[in-house]
């Protein structure tokens, strides 16, 4: 069973940093893309950033919102089979639950898209 697990939400000021993690088990795949979603009160939920996996490299980033380019960095730590998102200078908006996903054949930033998920975690930025 495929499971995916976030984690490193929480609560920070505007202008704190963040970093999630997300785990992904108890699949066989060699090729596969696991992307981190966002979902404000009362929004459809948005693709923040996408990375690809072959044979345990990861390549192939996307950032999906404009927003977060030159804010948030997408990595692979192939050892520990996870994809961190570091996010920094966080404003109020971002503001939201964020959600790791995988899919065994698609890099993408419509939700739609991606098949296995996880059930996110809560980043909260306070003004």
């Amino acid at each position: 069973e495929v499971q995916v697990v976030e984690s490193g939400g929480g609560l920070v000021h505007t202008g704190g940093s963040l970093r999630l993690s997300c785990a992904a088990s108890g699949f066989t795949f060699d090729d596969y893309a696991i992307a981190w979603f966002r979902q404000a009160p009362g929004k459809e939920r948005e693709g923040v950033s996408c990375i690809k996996s072959r044979d345990g490299t990861y390549y192939g980033i996307t950032y999906y919102p404009n927003s977060v380019r030159g804010r948030f960095t997408i990595s692979g730590d192939t050892a520990k089979n996870t994809v961190l998102l570091q996010m920094n200078s966080l404003k109020p908006e971002d503001t939201a639950v964020y959600y790791c996903a995988l899919d065994p054949w698609t890099c993408s930033g419509n939700f739609r898209d991606m098949r296995y998920w996880g059930k996110g975690t809560l980043v909260t930025v306070s003004s």
